[in-house]
């Protein structure tokens, strides 16, 4: 579990206000990931502490995610995803517990690799039910290819974050860690706190401080969906032999051994 034990780490990087980040949202993007132990944090932190700002809520630069997926009974946004269809999408709720607000957003990947976000607030208590929300009914029925009778709760991702920003402000960077997996139809729960994943937002490709520093560490990108690896870990039914590389990657980083 990591905690504010890596503040040292965290010293050394400037702060940046939620309402600065808020001139870097990147809601139309091209994002980057890797999938990288936590025992490397500190680290990547330290070697980044020149480049990039952290964003601090109350000065306190984590921040913790309670995020609600939302598929159709058949899975077909996960089906979508595992069958390598380029255009798709995820309905999802998200409280963001730092700063106590909830919202139901869509994420479209489209043809050209770029991620779409579009999202409406909600209360925090309609995370697992907005349904009675006509204007967040609404919004999903406009939005998305998906009708709200279709969808319901299915997989949680819960996890902290540190949200960075390059000083140019032309790219945004999160690393998620302590990351647990609850399955609303299995009951099953799986918690990772071996590693972390890095997710790199940029406008387009362009030169990179945090590309430079991962390559520099031999870390590679790895294309990784926490809804489609969350469903994978916790359903032992699914359909999934797309995803078993990343089960793999997984299984390495962690030490551990999954039966699937």
């Amino acid at each position: 579990m990591l905690d504010a034990s890596h503040y040292k780490a965290w010293q050394k990087l400037e702060g940046i206000s939620l309402d600065e980040m808020s001139a870097v949202k990147l809601m139309n993007r091209i994002d980057t990931k890797y999938v990288v132990s936590s025992s490397l944090l500190e680290e990547i932190l330290l070697r980044m502490s020149s480049d990039y700002y952290v964003q601090k809520i109350n000065d306190n630069p984590i921040s913790t995610y309670d995020t609600i997926y939302y598929d159709t009974p058949s899975c077909a946004m996960y089906i979508c995803h595992h069958n390598k269809k380029l255009i798709r999408q995820k309905v999802r709720t998200r409280e963001y517990l730092s700063s106590n607000l909830a919202f139901l957003e869509i994420k479209r990947k489209t043809n050209k690799g770029r991620t779409k976000k579009k999202r409406i607030e909600i209360p925090v208590d309609e995370l697992m039910d907005f349904k009675l929300n006509e204007k967040a009914v609404n919004f999903l029925n406009e939005k998305s290819d998906f009708k709200s009778f279709e969808v319901s709760p299915k997989v949680r991702t819960h996890f902290d974050r540190i949200t960075l920003v390059n000083r140019r402000k032309t790219e945004r960077l999160t690393i998620d860690f302590n990351l647990i997996f609850e399955n609303f139809v299995t009951g099953k729960k799986v918690a990772l706190p071996e590693m972390m994943i890095i997710e790199l937002k940029q406008d387009g490709l362009q030169y990179s401080e945090m590309k430079a520093i991962l390559s520099d560490m031999r870390i590679t990108s790895n294309r990784i969906s926490k809804y489609c690896i969350g469903t994978v870990l916790t359903d032992d039914k699914i359909k999934k032999n797309r995803f078993l590389p990343k089960v793999r990657l997984i299984e390495k980083i962690t030490g551990r051994k999954f039966n699937l």
